[in-house]
Formats: C-alpha cells, structure tokens, sequence
C-alpha cells in the first residue's frame, strides 16, 4: 500500500507540472533550458552519489543528445500550451498521448495496428471536437497542446528501445543535457527572431527559484528516479494505468486553485462541455492499457509458446 501510495503521489507531481509552468514567470524556452539545466545536475549528482557509472561510447551520446532535442521541443510546446489556454484545456490535448503512441507504434516499431487502438483514438477524436466546441477562445492552446503530446509519443516510443540499452538514469541524464544543449544553440535566433525586440527574459523574480527548484528537483529528478525505483516491485501494466491520471490530477489541482481565488488560474471557469469532452479522452486513456492487457492474455492463450 505504501508503494502505490507513492506511485499516486508521483504522478500527482507530474500532474503539477502545467501548474508551476503557469506560476514560473519567464517565457516556455527560458524556462525549459533553466529546467533541464538544474535537471541535469541533479541526475548527475544522482548518479555520484550512488556511485553509478556516467559515460557513454560517443555514438550512443550522440544519439541520446538527439533524443533530448526532441524532449526540449516537448516541454517548450507544453509550457506554451498553458500560456497560451487554460491549465485545464493543456492537459486535456496532452491527455492524446496514448492516441499518438498508437500510431507512431506501429510506424516505428513495425507492429501491426491494433483495431482496439483504432477505435479508441477514433473516441478520443470525439472528446477532442466536443473540448474544441466547447472552449474556442483557446483553441490554439489546445492545438500547441496536441502537438507537444505527439511529440511526448515520439521520444517515448523512441525510449522504449534505448531504455533496453541503456539504465533509465543515465538515458535521462543524456537526455536533459541534450535538451539543456538543443535550447542553448537556438537561443541566439530565438533572441533574434521569436522574442519581439525584447531578447532573452532569462532573470527569475520573485518566487521563480522556489518553483524552478520544485519543477526540476522534485518533479524531474525525484520523481523519476522514485518512479524507476517502484517499477523493481510494482508490474510495469500498474505504473503505465496510474500515470495516465496525470491529466486527471492536474485539471483537479487548476480547477481548485482556481475555486480558492489564486491569481493567474481565472480561465479554469470553463464550459460543462469542455468536461464532457475531457471525460471521454480520459476514458478513452484509462480503458486502453486494459484493452492492451486482454489482448496480450488472448494471444498467449492462443499460442502458449510466447510464455
């Protein structure tokens, strides 16, 4: 019980991400390389402390380096998306990722599509176009918030393979430097181009340390290293379930920062249909790892050989 306990209170971090990246003053780019910066330290001072080997053959740098490319242009999506609509719209488009997981599975992996799959991404479609009715002075918000969960999909599935090669926090650490090093090489065109004669707005104010320090700390190093720990007891199939209720606890917590009156969460007053929507892409999340695990049980009882 303690463990799942612990489960729930880590993908309740994750579901507070979008909330500090609301509270956090500087623009999404700034904010992701300070993000993955500080990450970076902390899983190498991790990885110190622990005494666990850190370097990789310069191939396999590279190749995570590119990958954490890929993880920056997520997060700055990400954090975009809440800027740009509600806390609440920017969780229900990352709520899409398994629908986006399941077509890029099978292009990347060469599997074979699963019809489950298909109907549930078709339901989700649903949910979508009722969020989208129902909220359409944000529906650039929830367009940037689709995006960044379909590029969540790619690095994850490109994950899928590399995390067989390569132990998660070393594969993380590469990553956050990849990404740290990616925002880094575009900050001289962002400055130039993208800031409207303003420049780079790297200077925290006021509490930005505290959240910065909560955002990569807590819900970056710790919980994932947490996360990793807990999968040694906890099946794989119940860590995957839970964390699909991280959009759940995240459109919970706006939602009641917004009943008690906190500053910047006013556009949480949403329609009924924008939670009618979000309830079917939820459902549609939640019931596909069930789906996926009845499948898996009807193809072993057909060929046992697969045990």
């Amino acid at each position: 019980m303690k463990d799942y306990l612990r489960l729930h209170f880590i993908v309740l971090l994750w579901g507070f991400t979008a909330i500090l990246g609301k509270l956090i003053t500087v623009p999404p780019v700034e904010l992701v390389f300070w993000r993955t910066g500080l990450a970076s330290l902390g899983l190498l001072g991790l990885l110190l402390i622990r005494r666990r080997p850190w370097r990789l053959p310069a191939a396999d740098a590279a190749r995570l380096l590119g990958v954490g490319a890929l993880v920056a242009a997520h997060w700055i999506t990400f954090f975009l998306s809440a800027r740009l609509a509600s806390v609440s719209v920017s969780l229900a488009g990352m709520a899409t990722l398994a629908l986006w997981t399941s077509l890029l599975e099978p292009l990347i992996l060469w599997r074979k599509v699963r019809g489950y799959e298909v109907g549930l991404g078709l339901l989700t479609m649903v949910g979508l176009y009722i969020v989208s009715q129902a909220e359409l002075g944000q529906l650039l918000g929830l367009g940037v918030a689709i995006i960044s969960a379909g590029l969540s999909a790619l690095f994850s599935v490109i994950n899928s393979r590399l995390v067989k090669q390569h132990p998660p926090l070393k594969l993380t650490l590469y990553e956050m430097v990849g990404a740290c090093l990616s925002i880094a090489l575009f900050l001289p065109l962002y400055s130039h181009y993208f800031t409207n004669g303003k420049g780079l707005q790297l200077a925290l104010h006021g509490y930005d340390w505290l959240w910065l320090a909560l955002l990569a700390g807590v819900c970056t190093v710790y919980a994932f290293s947490a996360s990793v720990e807990l999968m040694k007891r906890i099946s794989a199939f119940v860590v995957n379930l839970t964390i699909n209720l991280e959009p759940v606890y995240g459109i919970i917590m706006a939602v009641l920062l917004y009943s008690w009156g906190v500053a910047g969460f006013e556009e949480e007053k949403l329609s009924p249909g924008f939670y009618v929507g979000t309830v079917i892409i939820l459902v549609s999340v939640l019931i596909h790892p069930l789906l996926d695990r009845w499948d898996k049980r009807r193809l072993l009882k057909r060929n046992p050989v697969l045990t």
